[in-house]
């Protein structure tokens, strides 16, 4: 008795050996096949992703790494292949919508894509990843408004991801629009402070902020149901004296702190919104000057930005201490230009 209960207790030993042996096997693999995708050496890469599913076949990390080689090697026969068995599985992963998307888009197959998008939303209705991906596939085919109510669809589902806000600024700069712009804008480069994206966004903010001082009679006013529009279009216009010798960080700064004493001068808030109260929070903790410096300063005069960050180093480290050291995370339900349209 004791010698069988032994040899099972060894048997046991065994097995996990050999499991955990297998799972270090594939990380292993894994890692090595992201060495070869990252040096671009797709055929390698492929071969090294094939071996490490053999050991671990239903690992969907494996299977969309191998999808996305696929797509970045322009294999696109393999990829529509694999992304269609993907999707189709009884539990999809939705990075396999969006490479099967791309691979779509890729060979031009608009009517697959737009029927993948809307399969894929129906599973995933939250996600803010295939929004924007949806919404870029309609904007590349001109189709610029129902591009646009996907993005805004994609920060009312889900508003922590930052690609909806960013499509969404550019397109509302483009147009009479008179804040939607300076609002996504702002959000998005608190959600992506320091990626290739950002220094395009500051930019933008600054040139918006130009355009609607310049051009206030020229652009559409609020939409008169939407009391958050009216609200955040008359306090920056109440206070429009701030910036009437030109638009630059020192100004907006001027501007800006004054429009935020004003909108918490009552409270509780007609319109709780997360970004005010983080200029709020920067107001008190004597960081709003640095914060308005590092979104506007660079973009309005880099040298003259630079004198400015050495001149006060202590309180920009500060600041850039304090950015980094937070999460900027928005709450649901706060999506007033989307909300207001539906009514």
């Amino acid at each position: 008795m004791r010698r069988t209960v032994f040899i099972c207790i060894w048997l046991a030993g065994l097995l996990t050996g050999l499991e955990l042996k297998a799972q270090e096997d594939v990380k292993s693999l894994h890692a090595s096949a992201r060495k070869y995708m990252q040096e671009t050496d797709y055929s390698n890469a492929a071969l090294v992703l094939n071996k490490a599913l053999s050991l671990e076949p239903s690992n969907a990390d494996l299977q969309n790494d191998l999808l996305f080689t696929y797509y970045l090697s322009r294999n696109y026969g393999k990829a529509i292949e694999l992304g269609k068995q993907l999707t189709g599985a009884d539990k999809p992963d939705i990075r396999s919508f969006q490479l099967l998307g791309l691979s779509y888009r890729a060979i031009e197959e608009p009517k697959e894509a737009e029927k993948l998008y809307k399969t894929g939303l129906k599973v995933f209705p939250n996600s803010g990843v295939l929004y924007n991906e949806y919404g870029e596939f309609l904007w590349a085919k001109e189709k610029f408004e129902p591009a646009v109510e996907q993005w805004e669809k994609g920060i009312s589902a889900d508003p922590n991801y930052s690609g909806n806000y960013y499509n969404a600024a550019k397109h509302y700069y483009l147009t009479k629009d008179k804040i939607w712009a300076l609002i996504y804008g702002e959000i998005f480069v608190n959600l992506e402070s320091y990626s290739r994206r950002t220094p395009e966004i500051k930019e933008l903010l600054l040139n918006g902020y130009k355009k609607y001082f310049t051009n206030m009679g020229s652009l559409n006013a609020p939409n008169p149901k939407n009391g958050f529009e009216k609200a955040f279009s008359a306090g920056l216009d109440k206070h429009a004296g701030s910036v009437s010798a030109g638009i630059s960080a020192a100004s907006l700064t001027k501007l800006r702190s004054k429009f935020i004493l004003d909108w918490y001068e009552k409270e509780p808030v007609s319109y709780p919104f997360r970004l005010f109260e983080y200029h709020r929070q920067l107001l008190k903790e004597g960081y709003f000057e640095a914060y308005n410096q590092w979104l506007f300063g660079a973009a309005q005069n880099l040298p003259a930005f630079q004198q400015w960050s050495q001149a006060n180093a202590t309180n920009y480290d500060a600041f850039i201490q304090f950015q980094r050291g937070r999460v900027f995370k928005l709450p649901t339900s706060q999506d007033y230009r989307w909300l207001n349209s539906k009514l």
